[in-house]
């Protein structure tokens, strides 16, 4: 008879600590639908119980208590960002995936697209300054910038030139 009361008595305060799970407005039937403010805030924090992973993707036990107790938290009306605050209350601000928008964490939100902008510009200059000019108004230049380009090719030169060019083909040419 005792064994059947501390069994009973056991079951009831199981089940009453359970049923207060449940987010008003849910019905037991129904198909729980994650509320959107819990989704925001628990899509901005790392676990504290996985490191180095998302709360929302970490499988341990304490974390899955965390984000049921940050949905329930937010179907009783608690805005993402309190929800956010509650968590890194409780377990530190170590925790914290997004930056701040204000104070030193706008740094981390204005230095990369500053970082990119700077890169992109270097990278073209030097690309400027490495690549040759191919304008055409350079192709032509002027006798005092060139001035051997506008000299002319005697024929005992071109005949020189040919027969240097002939003495490289066949030394490069092996005969088998």
């Amino acid at each position: 008879m005792r064994l059947s009361a501390i069994l009973l008595l056991s079951l009831a305060v199981l089940t009453g600590g359970l049923s207060g799970q449940i987010p008003e407005g849910v019905e037991e039937g129904d198909a729980f639908r994650p509320h959107p403010e819990a989704q925001r805030a628990i899509g901005s924090l790392y676990s504290p119980f996985c490191p180095g992973f998302m709360l929302e993707v970490c499988t341990a036990r304490e974390s899955i208590a965390l984000r049921d107790s940050i949905q329930y938290l937010a179907y009783q009306g608690w805005s993402s960002s309190e929800l956010v605050e509650w968590m890194l209350g409780n377990y530190g601000a170590q925790y914290r995936a997004v930056p701040l928008g204000t104070g030193a964490g706008l740094w981390a939100w204005v230095l990369p697209p500053l970082g990119l902008i700077g890169g992109i510009v270097v990278v073209t200059l030097v690309l400027r300054r490495l690549a040759p000019s191919r304008r055409p108004e350079d192709a032509g230049g002027s006798e005092s910038e060139h001035p051997e380009a506008a000299r002319v090719v005697t024929g005992d030169e071109e005949d020189r030139l040919r027969m240097a060019i002939r003495e490289i083909e066949l030394s490069e040419d092996p005969s088998f």
